[in-house]
């Protein structure tokens, strides 16, 4: 039975006149906010702002999510691709603006502001001061937010359009490459075998496309960067994140410590599956042991919203609320994008999410997982639009600790066997949240030092994907048998604005485990500390919000005490292997 999300709280169709209407009260809004730079140094003008600002983000988001969420479940719906390009022009003509009100907010002493209101504001005040000095002229702004539009932004969608209507031939017959990946999961050796050398050779039919997209994107970031007087790419990624280079070394350092473990997990499976030359990649996802545990949708999102009542009634009566009110559009079919997401509404106080639902316990994972992002804007939804605003390293916490929860509970419950299958799922997920992030933030990192002294070939691009993945994956993998192509369908290096979109899943994996490990020493009453520690994701530093549960995110300890944690389920594993032999 085909499961569609639910759009109608947004709005009905593109025709819809509430739609129409919210686009012209949008150019309204922007056009009475240029009024503010005009102003004087006023406390109530700034707090007028602020509840302008906030009902600005609210509309904002509500028209493009619905653009958005329409397009990703149908990239060749030609309306949403139509007002895709007219809001995206209507926001590029407001860059100067925003520029100038920025500037204004610059000149207020913010040490001696007295309103509630405006004081509940005071981190986003006091970032948008700092961030001034990378502000170009109100010209130069207007320039680069419309030059995006044609740029990185038309790219972008060009790539999404190509990925998206990919074909995969596989044993004369042509399927979605969505439903393809969904094929690593098989149970059928020979099927997962076929899938992956189906899907290799259906890149040669995008790849050149693909690989100017990423050129331009990255070509984009590089120049904006400069522009900006930036160091660096990574360096207005940290600046954005909110996070401090010393947090990211202590995360990164600890990461690469951890690769001969995640190394001797990988040798372990491609034993335990017969191959002595480590793990083909078309084997990362392989079942360990034969199991009857099918998971379809009703039955896996039933398992979820039980073991979500084990942490809270809250969190609990969220999950039900998402699935009863058709917030989730699950299975894959052509034309949909792929992966899973979550879309928080902060302005309906909703979310909406994408999966491409296999009927395998992974996909039940996948599931939790998402509604962990969901839960985390339900946190959220005491806070101001602006206030709800979290960085990218903490967007991957919430869903990850759901995760956990998940995990966690049902090895308790389960039998031998499936306690075996169960384990396999979790050490599979932190080796690719751990290992192949690691070799996806090597792969940015040469990616865009090369891409500075020009746009980089098909062959020159495939060729540091394999360096990075041999270099973290090490023996593990079988190097005859890697993916050459990981960068084309991977959404996260194509936003020109947000890039290094790898770090935050390892940072929110091993930041979940640590707060998780505080679940286990507090018990049930860490619920309320957990949900007001994401209530203040979106108005502190990544390093305050850490401190706000006693966590020092600069301390290698702690995320070295997260991956001990991980070690403890390979030794188990391992233990696990032994006794099913």
């Amino acid at each position: 039975m085909e499961k569609r999300w639910n759009l109608d709280q947004l709005y009905l169709s593109f025709q819809d006149e509430s739609f129409l209407k919210d686009i012209e009260t949008l150019k309204e809004m922007l056009e009475d906010m240029k009024k503010y730079p005009q102003k004087q140094k006023n406390e109530s003008d700034l707090k007028d702002y602020l509840k302008e600002a906030n009902a600005f983000e609210d509309l904002v988001e509500k028209i493009y999510a619905f653009i958005s969420l329409t397009m990703s479940s149908d990239t060749t719906n030609q309306d949403a691709l139509k007002y895709a390009s007219i809001i995206e022009n209507i926001l590029a003509g407001f860059a100067d603006t925003q520029a100038k009100i920025h500037r204004w907010i610059g000149q207020f002493d913010l040490e001696n502001i007295h309103d509630t209101y405006v004081l509940e504001h005071m981190y986003i005040l006091k970032e948008i001061q700092e961030h001034n000095r990378y502000l170009l002229s109100d010209e130069g702004e207007k320039i680069l937010a419309q030059m995006k539009t044609t740029g990185s932004s038309a790219w972008l969608k060009y790539k999404d359009q190509l990925i998206s209507s990919m074909k995969v031939s596989m044993d004369g017959k042509d399927y979605p490459l969505t439903e393809v990946l969904n094929m690593a999961y098989s149970k059928d050796k020979e099927v997962r075998k076929k899938a992956y050398e189906a899907e290799i050779a259906s890149y040669v039919t995008v790849e050149q496309g693909v690989a100017s997209a990423l050129n331009a994107i990255k070509g984009e970031a590089i120049t904006v960067t400069k522009l900006r007087g930036y160091e660096s790419v990574l360096q207005r990624t940290l600046i954005d994140s909110r996070m401090s280079q010393k947090t990211l070394d202590a995360l990164i350092s600890t990461m690469k410590k951890a690769l001969p473990m995640f190394e001797r997990y990988f040798q372990l499976k491609a034993k335990a599956l017969g191959y002595t030359n480590g793990l083909p990649w078309y084997e990362l996802y392989a079942p360990i042991v034969e199991s009857e545990m099918s998971y379809p949708y009703e039955k896996g999102s039933q398992f979820v919203i039980e073991q979500f009542y084990t942490f809270s009634k809250h969190l609990g009566d969220y999950a039900k609320k998402a699935i009863e009110n058709h917030w989730i559009d699950v299975y894959p079919r052509a034309g949909k994008v792929g992966g899973a997401f979550c879309h928080n509404l902060h302005c309906i106080q909703e979310s909406r999410f994408l999966l491409n639902y296999g009927n395998e316990f992974g996909d039940t994972i996948t599931l939790g997982h998402e509604l962990g992002h969901g839960f985390h804007g339900e946190c959220l939804n005491t806070q101001t639009a602006l206030n709800a605003d979290y960085p990218m390293p903490i967007a991957e916490t919430a869903s990850t600790f759901c995760e956990t929860i998940i995990k966690k509970a049902a090895l308790c419950k389960a039998a031998p066997q499936q306690k075996l299958l169960i384990l396999e799922n979790e050490l599979c997920d932190c080796a690719q949240v751990i290992v192949d992030i690691y070799s996806r933030f090597l792969f940015e990192s040469r990616l865009i030092e090369k891409r500075q002294e020009g746009p980089l070939s098909v062959e020159e691009i495939k060729d540091l994907m394999l360096e990075a993945q041999k270099e973290a994956y090490g023996e593990g993998l079988d190097h005859q048998y890697l993916h050459p192509y990981m960068w084309t369908w991977k959404p996260h290096y194509y936003e020109a604005d947000y890039a290094f979109y790898n770090f935050p899943y390892a940072f929110g994996l091993l930041l979940a485990k640590g707060l998780y490990g505080l679940y286990q020493k507090q018990g049930q009453s860490f619920a309320d500390t957990y949900e007001h520690f994401l209530s203040l994701t979106g108005k502190m530093s990544l390093e305050d919000v850490g401190q706000s549960v006693g966590i020092d995110l600069k301390d290698m300890n702690f995320w070295q005490n997260s991956i001990d944690m991980i070690k403890e389920d390979i030794d188990l594993f391992e233990e696990l292997l032994k006794q099913n032999s």
